[in-house]
This record gives structure tokens, sequence and C-alpha cells, in this order.
């Protein structure tokens, strides 16, 4: 299974992540659609700090997940992807998801007062705030294959401090 990995050293704090969550999540799904539409698309990936410090941040699909246990109706499943997803008209705006979430990354939408979560992009192959990454901070592949290659990564540096 694919996993979306942060490479915060990567992060701008640009916050490009969370615009394209919002477009993507949006009834038009462009940013001029969007812009227009009330109430305004909301984005579920969220860029902590500022400057150097920044940390993009969004569900990680726990696999203890918390939230599946606290939710109250079962509006919280896993998908066959393996990802959490919200059954919106399941929800009851309880919010013990967002109350046991470790990340704090679960918010509420205070029109439909219901919760908002990402989905990865069930729609696209490489979810939205991946591609719209302009450093590459985001990565969405599989673990093993970022492991090796961040490990040749770190071999190629050493290499060009020993020359």
């Amino acid at each position: 299974m694919k996993e979306l990995l942060i490479r915060n050293e990567r992060c701008l704090g640009c916050r490009s992540c969370e615009l394209a969550c919002a477009v993507e999540h949006s009834l038009g799904r462009t940013l001029l659609a969007a812009v227009r539409e009330t109430p305004l698309p909301r984005y579920r990936v969220h860029v902590a700090g500022s400057g150097e410090g920044c940390l993009p941040l969004q569900c990680r699909n726990c696999e203890e997940a918390a939230c599946l246990n606290a939710c109250l109706t079962g509006a919280l499943a896993r998908d066959e992807r393996g990802i959490v997803v919200c059954e919106e008209d399941r929800c009851i705006g309880c919010f013990m998801c967002i109350m046991v979430c470790p990340f704090g990354i679960i918010t509420i939408d205070p029109e439909t007062r219901r919760i908002i979560k990402c989905d990865r992009c069930p729609d696209r192959e490489i979810p939205a705030c991946v591609t719209a990454c302009p450093t590459g901070a985001l990565i969405y592949r599989e673990v093993t294959e970022a492991t090796r290659k961040r490990r040749l990564e770190v071999l190629e540096h050493l290499r060009g401090g020993l020359d």
C-alpha cells in the first residue's frame, strides 16, 4: 500500500498543498470555480509552523486508529485502499474522533457541523497535495521504495563529502 510521506526539510510553508486539497474537494475542481463557491471548499491537509519549521500534516491512517473506535455511528471506516474515510451522511457531529486523534488532523466543517479529514483523493492516482508541492516535500509511494531511495540519497551525500 502506498503511503503519504513527508520530507520536512523540504517544506517551505507555501501552503500549495492546502490550496490544491481545497480545490480538489470543491464542486468545480478548478481554482476559479472553487473561490466562487459558497461555502468555500475546505482543505484536509494542514501546514503547521512557519518559515524553516513547517510541516504538512494530514491523516496518518493509523493502524490502530483511535478515531475508528471512537466513532459512535460508524461514519468512519476503512475503504478498500485501507484509508480511513468518513461517510458524511452517518456523521452526527459528536466530534469524538477529533478528541482522540493524536495528530489533531480531523477538523470541523462549520457549515455542516460534520468532520473533515484527508481521504487521499480517491478519484486520483496521486493525491492533489503531493502533485501541488513545488519542493517535493510530500511523496506518495510504497514505504519500502521510499526508504530505499532515501538510503541512496544519504549514500550520495556521504560520497560527496568524502571527495
